[in-house]
């Protein structure tokens, strides 16, 4: 996915990277870029600003889509997606957005607009979502945000 990649990018950092491994990189790019340094030079200071807060959006991102981070929530969706309805579902440039009875969302990536399509026409689109989307793709939740590093 585009946003992904981007973020990886930003950060400079491969799709294995650790946890630990990203947290120290957010943390030195955090000190390089932090507004606090540019205090002399306002549009220095305003660069520093956006660029600091794309470095935090990439960091929280990538950390609830790390391995990691899915392992120790793995229970927790199984749990939404074998238990809980489906309350509502969107689909926007690849992004499948599910929220659940239970109070919980999850977003997954790189949906391509057929299986969007298949889900819509589904007999049982909760049978259909658990078969050919929550296995597929990659996915975080929304609203319950683990941060495990």
């Amino acid at each position: 996915m585009k946003l992904i990649d981007d973020y990886r990018k930003l950060l400079n950092v491969k799709k294995d990277t650790e946890l630990k491994e990203l947290k120290t990189i957010y943390r030195n790019l955090m000190k390089e870029w932090h507004p606090d340094k540019f205090l002399n030079n306002e549009s220095e200071k305003a660069a520093a600003e956006a660029k600091s807060k794309a470095i935090i959006e990439a960091y929280h991102f990538l950390v609830s889509i790390a391995p990691e981070t899915i392992a120790a929530t793995l229970d927790q969706f199984n749990n939404t997606i074998n238990t809980a309805g489906m309350e509502d579902f969107q689909y926007k440039g690849q992004t499948l957005s599910v929220s659940f009875t239970d109070g919980t969302s999850y977003e997954f990536f790189d949906v391509p607009k057929s299986s969007y399509v298949k889900l819509v026409n589904a007999p049982s689109q909760a049978r259909f979502l658990r078969r050919h989307i929550c296995g597929t793709y990659i996915y975080r939740s929304v609203n319950r945000l683990a941060v495990v590093a």
